[in-house]
């Protein structure tokens, strides 16, 4: 099991940590928001059934599982600081692997794909890790990279919205998180000298009724939302009672994947 030094400690006992007690229902919201969305821009690649593919904080393990079916001939290394919401059994090409990929490293030319999604906002060397990664890719390999980006809290409609999303950005802040780096994707993959460089987004819902997706997000950060005395417990009520409203609906972030791919090996001229 590789050492822990380099993570931030929110996300080995904090805030993010899986001894969080909501972790586990964060983890699910975020499958059902953007499952669907980071499936399809898998599959619009050229996806292959021997892929060998890396899985980076692979959470609650919907798109480990997924690609471990998807690409029965290959292997998926699912990857994440603490495992415990991962199933190894769930298919036999699966590897759950307990590791920091801050100080984790890998062959060159070991996978044919590469995901993460919610990963590298809250590392702080986040560039640097997106650079060893494209080394960890075979020639014609792919990288996928999938990251929040906050809009401006006080652009929301609903004062008390403003409020809520400027305290729980704030949080992230302290524990390290940049939720803006996401726009630097589609740049930073191809100063790494991937070809093929692409990007879609997905718009993130808050409110609109059985629509949310919100509420597992902002009751997790919720201890440290009011530790820093932003906001207060009535806030969080009548936040909670505005999403159960069907006519309120609001646009907090965009998801933002970006994707480029390894050049394949040029043939000698000798």
């Amino acid at each position: 099991m590789t050492q822990h030094s380099a993570t931030p400690a929110p996300y080995r006992t904090g805030l993010l940590s899986n001894e969080a007690p909501h972790e586990r229902d964060r983890l699910r919201s975020i499958q059902r928001s953007v499952d669907a969305f980071t499936i399809k821009v898998i599959q619009d690649l050229p996806l292959e059934a021997s892929f060998n593919c890396l899985e980076l904080g692979a959470g609650a393990g919907s798109i480990a599982y997924w690609l471990a079916a998807r690409c029965p001939e290959g292997r998926v290394v699912a990857v994440d600081l603490d495992t415990r919401h991962l199933d190894m059994r769930r298919a036999e090409n699966l590897e759950v692997q307990e590791a920091d990929i801050t100080s984790e490293d890998y062959a060159p030319g070991s996978f044919d794909l590469i995901h993460a999604r919610y990963l590298f906002c809250h590392l702080p060397q986040r560039d640097e890790v997106i650079a060893r990664a494209t080394r960890w890719l075979a020639p014609g390999g792919w990288l996928i990279v999938e990251e929040p980006y906050h809009l401006p809290a006080d652009t929301s409609p609903s004062p008390l919205v403003q409020r809520v999303l400027a305290a729980y950005q704030r949080a992230y802040r302290d524990n390290g998180a940049d939720m803006t780096w996401a726009r630097s994707l589609p740049s930073l993959l191809a100063h790494n000298a991937l070809s093929e460089v692409s990007f879609a987004g997905n718009l993130g819902c808050m409110g609109g009724g059985t629509k949310d997706r919100w509420l597992p997000l902002i009751t997790q950060a919720a201890p440290a939302m009011l530790a820093d005395g932003v906001i207060t417990q009535e806030d969080l009520t009548q936040f909670t009672t505005l999403l159960e409203d069907p006519a309120f609906i609001d646009i907090p972030q965009v998801t933002i994947a970006a994707w480029g791919r390894r050049p394949e090996a040029t043939a000698s001229t000798h």
